[in-house]
């Protein structure tokens, strides 16, 4: 079973191979996805590895976790899913980002 794993604090001129070939270390790698700006085509600064398992995923966590990449120092742990958003969640932006909103409440 592969698990992916979130890499965060990349420097902005990293490219996907070089990902690849840091994580290759710690096993087989199934995929990686560097995530880049649209505009100006540079990394973002994260991306998301996948490894062919879990015990190589535990691995290259406990190679890569806190290691230098270009200066930064790099935060690997496992990904999670990406929580979606709730009515609540809208509801509670609107209120805190609307100074209307306290006006109407008092009326």
């Amino acid at each position: 079973m592969t698990t992916k794993l979130y890499v965060g604090n990349l420097p902005f001129r990293t490219r996907e191979e070089e990902v690849l070939h840091l994580f290759e270390a710690a096993g087989a790698v199934v995929s990686c996805n560097l995530i880049v700006d649209r505009v100006t085509s540079l990394s973002k600064g994260f991306a998301f590895v996948e490894m062919g398992s879990e015990q190589e995923a535990a691995r290259a966590v406990s190679l890569l976790d806190g290691r230098e990449l270009g200066g930064r120092t790099l935060s690997v742990n496992e990904a999670h899913p990406r929580k979606s958003p709730t009515r609540d969640d809208f509801e509670d932006a609107a209120i805190d980002g609307d100074w209307r909103a306290d006006r109407r409440r008092r009326y």
